[in-house]
């Protein structure tokens, strides 16, 4: 396999080399035609008319305003200010048969410069359909001309796209860093399903000035892996009227069934063209699903005689790190050096062993600090890559759907949350040994996973801060049915394997089952815990959720029961012992006007009771949405409270007695895009809180002067009466962001916590030299800025850690 920068430099060029390239008509294949929805008009006037009749209870102006708004509406209609013409008729993207597109073999080299000027690029078959817009106009021809061709040699997939835009002056690009702000910027992005499967794959983005963005999908769209890395090159080249993109994928970084004669892989293109708003796709989605929902692709085609290679990744990394601490005699100040490994081998081509042995993860960034107004613990997401690579595998958690509003999401519970795998519960980290991870499929149908890691002994057996070494170990099998629905089971071990309690064990294990039957999703699992000595029999945890979404509807109801003894000794869970009952219904009205594209009111009702039925926590929540066509959204909420406290409880460092406590709270929000100079947001909300008072601000500012600086601030501020007291909870935030170039880049980030009375600093530089391999420079401080505090520097570490990817 021959390894590739990922970063492509963009340069400017003339009108390309698209000119004079014959044009062939795109083939279609008519039995992936999808069955038609249908959403009557009576029925949505009257789940406006219910929706806005709660809000106007709360809400009476801005529902009034709105409807006045929605009234001489008429939906999906062609702009004319985007040069289509008016009057011109949406198509329903699910009558539409599944496009296709056929790959050439090339044999002479292909030279990824932005430029499609090989000889071999005119004797590809070029998609000539036009990309239909899932935003804002939906089912209309994109306002832009889109050209895509594919080539292919032994060992690499090469995609060639010429997107031609008139106003070349008003492309986007807000950053040049790896992952970049895809929502923010101009792009070009490709899907691929390279088993067919119709669930899961790769995506790849680039915007015009060739910075890339790549993630894992799972489950027909359900969960996305950012942190996933692969091998590709991409260059990209601006004209007077288009911008070019030619990347080059090699087949080991996709990972596929090499077999002899021809393969079908799913695939699907996209484009966003952002001074429009405008999203369009190839294989034509309803503007609820993303590019990346695989059971709606297109078909590659033309693919023949893929050979497999031996698939060998192996990343060493050397670190130097210098720490000072304070301890009861002064401060200790140490330095160290260390060496790991990390290493992918493809065992099969649907089965890849990921071996780390020593792993540091000094480079990730901090956590960002929260403020905590509940009384229950917070949810920390995971940061490090090795954990995320695919992670979609190894979920088994309560479901945020992608555009679909369901009041569930992994923060809530999980089954397997990696982050308590070599972190401490005040996130210290504790030294790993090592581990591996096998994850692929077996057949068709079966996707497995298993992930076996080892730390090591952390602290003074004596002292309070001891964590003895562990094992953790996961099995996770799914099995897929139909095209885009699986059902799981997961089996998690966390074991003690040194110190006293040497044979203290957690143990959970579950079934779980995700259903996508068109318009509806339907999720459940149930879960059970056990330990070495339990504290009781209610240890089981179970969940039905489903939830309806069409280019109007959007519906959801979940039922969850959590035992009072269930405990996910490597997993999270944000509530024990109650059962609860979400439900929510709103729609999605589609306006064409200017200004206002979008009017979404929904309703949400959240119950929680004991396991006894004693009622615990209801909230009734309406709420408005207004979506704006450059991207911008106002959000009006007003939420009713019932909360009954059976003992006291700590809420923000307050005292709140036991009893039962009724509120009600108003809030407002209204986000600035960030595809603007300068963005951001404001949400302020004010009511009462549980025995006292709450008032809220939010405000964050993004300042991009150009692709290559940014600058962010954040504050939170609440004021606070609780507990008979009056006090305030702030958080403050600061971070610059400087790209040299797609491989040089630099990051500080600031944040101060008045809670602690922390200020926190986190400095970061990293270099790309190579393909999939780093350096990086890190300084690290936590500071306390009490005037009674004995120190002041409560920690401080500099780290240098190089990292050499080498592929065989």
């Amino acid at each position: 396999m021959e390894a590739k920068i990922r970063r492509g430099r963009p340069t400017r060029a003339g009108g390309g080399s698209a000119h004079g390239l014959a044009v062939a008509a795109v083939t279609s294949d008519p039995s992936r035609a999808l069955p038609k929805n249908h959403t009557g008009k009576r029925m949505r006037r009257r789940l406006v008319s219910v929706v806005f009749a709660a809000l106007g209870a709360v809400a009476p102006t801005a529902a009034a305003v709105v409807m006045s708004a929605i009234a001489p509406a008429s939906p999906l209609v062609a702009q004319g200010e985007q040069g289509m013409e008016v009057g011109a008729h949406p198509v329903d993207p699910l009558s539409i048969p599944r496009p296709s597109l056929a790959a050439a073999r090339v044999d002479e080299p292909i030279r990824i410069d932005g430029r499609l000027d090989e000889a071999a690029w005119s004797r590809a078959v070029p998609s000539t359909s036009d990309f239909i817009q899932v935003s804002p106009s939906a089912g209309l021809p994109a306002s832009e001309r889109t050209e895509i061709r594919i080539l292919y040699d032994q060992s690499r997939l090469y995609i060639g796209a010429t997107l031609y835009e008139a106003e070349p002056g008003k492309l986007i690009v807000p950053g040049l860093e790896q992952d970049f702000d895809t929502h923010s910027s101009d792009i070009f992005g490709v899907a691929i399903d390279t088993y067919h499967d119709h669930q899961n794959g790769f995506l790849f983005a680039v915007n015009p000035a060739g910075a890339l963005f790549d993630a894992q999908t799972f489950n027909d769209q359900r969960d996305v892996v950012k942190a996933w890395e692969g091998i590709w090159e991409v260059r990209t080249t601006i004209g007077p009227d288009r911008w070019t993109v030619e990347m080059a994928i090699p087949f080991a970084t996709l990972r596929y069934n090499p077999s002899p004669g021809e393969q079908v892989w799913g695939i699907n293109f996209s484009r966003r063209i952002r001074h429009l708003n405008e999203e369009s796709n190839w294989a034509p989605t309803p503007r609820q699903f993303k590019l990346y929902k695989f059971s709606m692709e297109g078909t590659l085609t033309g693919l023949r005689d893929l050979e497999g290679g031996r698939n060998l990744w192996i990343k060493p990394y050397v670190l130097g790190d210098h720490a000072r601490q304070p301890t009861d005699r002064g401060h200790h100040s140490v330095s160290t050096g260390d060496v790991g490994l990390d290493a992918k081998w493809g065992l099969t081509p649907r089965l890849t062993l990921d071996l780390t042995t020593n792993t540091d993860f000094s480079q990730v960034e901090v956590d960002q600090e929260q403020v905590n107004l509940t009384r229950f613990s917070l949810f920390f997401p995971e940061k490090r890559d090795f954990f995320l690579e695919n992670e979609g595998t190894f979920a088994f958690q309560d479901v945020q759907i992608r555009n679909y509003h369901t009041g569930s999401s992994s923060s809530s519970f999980k089954l397997f949350h990696s982050r308590r795998i070599g972190l401490s519960p005040d996130r210290t980290p504790l030294p790993i040994a090592g581990g591996a991870r096998l994850t692929g499929k077996v057949g068709d149908r079966l996707e497995v996973g298993f992930l076996n890691m080892q730390t090591r002994t952390s602290g003074d057996p004596l002292g309070a801060t001891y964590y003895p070494a562990e094992n953790f170990g996961v099995a996770r099998v799914k099995a897929q049915v139909g095209t885009s629905s699986a059902v799981g089971a997961m089996f998690v071990n966390r074991q003690q394997t040194a110190g006293v309690e040497a044979r203290d064990y957690n143990r959970s294990y579950g079934v779980d089952g995700n259903f996508n039957l068109g318009d509806l999703v339907l999720t459940s699992y149930v879960a059970r815990t056990d330990e070495r000595s339990p504290a009781g029999s209610s240890r089981t945890a179970a969940m039905i959720q489903a939830a309806w979404r069409d280019a109007f509807w959007d519906v959801s109801f979940l039922a969850k029961h959590v035992g009072s003894d269930f405990n996910p000794g490597l997993g999270f869970v944000d509530r024990t012992g109650v059962r609860r009952a979400f439900g929510t219904v709103g729609g999605h009205q589609r306006l064409a006007r200017a200004t206002l594209v979008e009017v979404n009111p929904y309703v949400d009702v959240d119950v929680y009771t004991n396991l006894d039925g004693i009622l615990e926590t209801r909230n009734i929540t309406p709420t408005l949405r207004l979506l704006f066509r450059d991207g911008g959204e106002l959000s009006l909420e007003a939420s009713d409270h019932y909360e009954r406290l059976f003992e006291v409880a700590t809420i923000a460092g307050a005292d709140v007695g036991a009893g039962i406590y009724a509120w009600r709270e108003a809030s407002a929000s209204y986000t600035v895009p960030a595809s603007h100079k300068v963005s951001g947001s404001l949400s302020v909300s004010r009511g009462d809180f549980f025995d006292g008072k709450k008032t809220s601000v939010s405000a964050a500012t993004h300042v991009r002067p150009n692709e290559h600086i940014s600058f962010e601030l954040g504050v939170q501020h609440n004021a606070l009466t609780l507990g008979g007291e009056d006090f305030d909870a702030d958080l403050y935030s600061a971070r610059v962001r400087y790209a040299r170039n797609v491989r040089t880049f630099f990051m500080g980030f600031l944040q101060y916590n008045q809670s602690t009375d922390e200020l926190i600093s986190n400095v970061r530089f990293n270099f790309i030299h190579a393909p999939l391999s780093d350096l990086f420079l890190v300084y690290t401080e936590r500071r306390s800025l009490d005037d009674k505090a004995t120190e002041r520097v409560l920690e401080r570490g500099l780290t240098l850690k190089v990292t050499r990817l080498v592929a065989f």
